[in-house]
């Protein structure tokens, strides 16, 4: 008889990388550097718009918005991860698995609903440039950055406390870096129906429904900029919106290639646990390299504010 059907689970073990321990170190070296600049660059982000007044419009707010979950997504899982690449503690308490699963569904379905949001804020500036700033009111945007974390949170709530309601007595290793959803749940030694009816239900709702907003917004948006007479007029039309769709394609893209891509028989299972954490740490990392590299406005405001701090430490 397995000794996990004769107690309850009190912590669960993170397996990670525990089948290919002779690549460990240099995994934890590659994983804090990316973690350091993704740190890095979203935080000089959220500076050269704090600190250009000229930047506090709408779009920058949702900006701002991104960076900030940018900074949050990898800090739930990637610390964690790093430690137990480092010191082999594989273990996390049952309600800091708990934590960790809801803070992360929190923050990544808060960043679908803000793709969204920013989708209609280019739709707005592409397609009605002479009533943005009408209608993309602060009041508004307010009201769309406070809707969007709202119904992140609240979603996360919902799919945590069903999953964590569930009884786990067979085992406690999870198949993952991180506590998500479909590992966890597969170690419950109940009926699991409700859980993932509700993942099915209001999940793919919610995340249809952001999809589809984004989806439709960009297709409003190339054919206004296909209308456009001039070649210099598309050029400027594009120019405000390809960051955000290069951010959109990066994240939809990822998240597709780690949750639909077939499993390899060629791959190890912990190649493929690999494989899917890259969206979880690559993607916040290019997102400022996306904005700093493609946007003129963020490029002068980060070469302002380094030209700033370098000048101050001469002094």
């Amino acid at each position: 008889m397995d000794i996990y059907n004769l107690t309850t689970v009190t912590q669960f073990i993170l397996i990670g990388l525990s089948d290919l321990p002779e690549v460990r170190y240099s995994l934890f070296v590659v994983f804090a550097i990316i973690y350091q600049v993704t740190l890095v660059g979203n935080g000089a982000i959220l500076l050269a718009i704090g600190t250009e007044k000229k930047l506090h419009t709408p779009m920058y707010y949702f900006l701002v918005n991104l960076s900030l979950l940018d900074i949050f997504c990898p800090s739930a899982t990637v610390p964690k991860m790093l430690e137990n690449l480092l010191t082999e503690q594989q273990s996390i308490s049952f309600l800091g698995c708990a934590f960790q699963l809801y803070f992360l569904l929190s923050l990544v379905g808060t960043e679908v609903f803000l793709l969204a949001a920013m989708a209609y804020d280019r739709y707005v500036a592409i397609c009605f440039p002479l009533r943005y700033m009408l209608i993309m009111t602060k009041v508004h945007c307010i009201q769309l950055i406070a809707g969007t974390w709202a119904v992140g949170f609240l979603n996360s709530l919902l799919h945590t406390v069903s999953t964590f309601c569930l009884s786990f007595c067979k085992s406690n290793r999870v198949n993952q870096y991180y506590c998500d959803i479909p590992p966890v749940m597969a170690l419950s030694c109940s009926s699991t129906y409700v859980a993932e009816m509700l993942i099915l239900v209001v999940g793919g709702i919610l995340g249809i429904s952001a999809s589809l907003i984004t989806f439709i917004s960009y297709i409003y948006i190339i054919s206004t900029i296909l209308k456009i007479q001039s070649v210099e007029g598309k050029r400027k039309a594009f120019s405000t919106c390809a960051s955000h769709l290069l951010v959109v394609c990066l994240f939809y893209g990822t998240t597709i290639f780690t949750y639909v891509r077939p499993s390899s028989s060629q791959h190890s299972p912990a190649r493929d646990r690999l494989i899917s954490m890259l969206y979880g740490v690559i993607t916040p990392m290019l997102n400022p390299m996306i904005y700093s590299l493609k946007n003129v406005e963020v490029k002068e405001a980060l070469r302002r504010l380094l030209c700033h701090r370098t000048c101050l430490q001469q002094l």
